[in-house]
């Protein structure tokens, strides 16, 4: 069977994670980001879950994802019914899991044509 690359026609891709930082285009953060196929946020305010606000959110609202994913860290969080709220109004997917899974969808989604924001806490 003759293998095919698949390659990610996008301006960011995730290389790596670790229990701390997330690798993107071979530079490493461990501070929390937005990130898009086609836009990084790394000076993002955020260090947990309540920091999440409106203003806090208006980069990722701003981008018309079709599905935004939410990094937790190390391990899920639930996030709160207020934050979940905000996005049922704006009738958009929120899907929260760890760093790690989050690392991986994103890519997927990605590398599928999808418009997808990553908002990884760290």
């Amino acid at each position: 069977m003759p293998l095919i690359e698949d390659q990610i026609d996008a301006r960011y891709s995730i290389q790596a994670y670790g229990p701390d930082s997330v690798t993107i285009n071979e530079r490493e953060y461990s501070g929390s980001l937005v990130l898009s196929a086609d836009r990084l946020i790394e000076d993002w305010p955020v260090r947990g879950l309540e920091d999440i606000d409106d203003d806090t959110l208006a980069c990722v609202f701003e981008q018309q994802p079709d599905v935004v994913l939410l990094g937790t860290g190390a391990t899920q969080r639930f996030a709160p019914m207020e934050l979940q709220r905000r996005f049922v109004e704006k009738q958009l997917g929120l899907e929260v899991m760890d760093n790690g899974a989050l690392c991986r969808t994103f890519n997927i989604l990605v590398a599928e044509g999808r418009r997808v924001v990553a908002m990884i806490l760290q």
